[in-house]
């Protein structure tokens, strides 16, 4: 008896092999179907929540393997419209992984786009990001920070959380010993 295959699940298996493929000898780790950013190792979460060239050659590789541009060195080599798609993506998810190791520092609470996985917040980027965008992170009240914070308009907040990435990579820097 011929089986019967699921073509949209032949298809989010395949970005996610594309996808999940280089990240895996990049980082040394097995990946679970559709993962979070909270299913990522500390080690991985960090090295994405740098801002260098190393963190955005993954995310390249994880982008235009789940929409099926090719690798990354491939890149430059992309229409200009989808090395601006590309980019826009890849900004959208770092500032994801930042909150995701400032949420795991206890530094703010649940935020938007941890319900989404890795592969959902890259093929459905526009409507994401937009419903992410409405409801921005909030500093949790045991941060030293947080009375100030309060005193903020909202934009004001989101700047305030932005300002703290140094501190915040230092911090989770030396939680993991490196």
């Amino acid at each position: 008896m011929a089986k019967i295959v699921d073509l949209n699940t032949y298809r989010t298996k395949a970005a996610e092999q594309r996808a999940f493929g280089p990240w895996r000898k990049r980082f040394g780790e097995v990946y679970t179907q559709n993962p979070k950013l909270a299913d990522l190792s500390d080690r991985t979460l960090y090295i994405l929540a740098l801002p260098a060239e190393d963190s955005a050659v993954a995310f390249y590789e994880l982008i235009m393997g789940i929409l099926d541009f090719g690798t990354a060195i491939k890149f430059y080599y992309l229409e200009k419209s989808k090395q601006i798609k590309v980019m826009d993506i890849h900004l959208f998810l770092a500032d994801q992984a930042r909150f995701e190791m400032m949420h795991r520092l206890g530094w703010i609470g649940n935020f938007p786009c941890m319900r989404y996985s890795l592969l959902e917040m890259v093929l459905s980027f526009d409507s994401i990001k937009i419903s992410c965008k409405k409801t921005p992170p909030e500093l949790d009240e045991s941060h030293p920070d947080y009375l100030a914070y309060t005193k903020l308009t909202g934009n004001e907040k989101e700047v305030l959380i932005r300002r703290l990435l140094p501190q915040a990579l230092e911090t989770y820097k030396k939680r993991l010993k490196l």
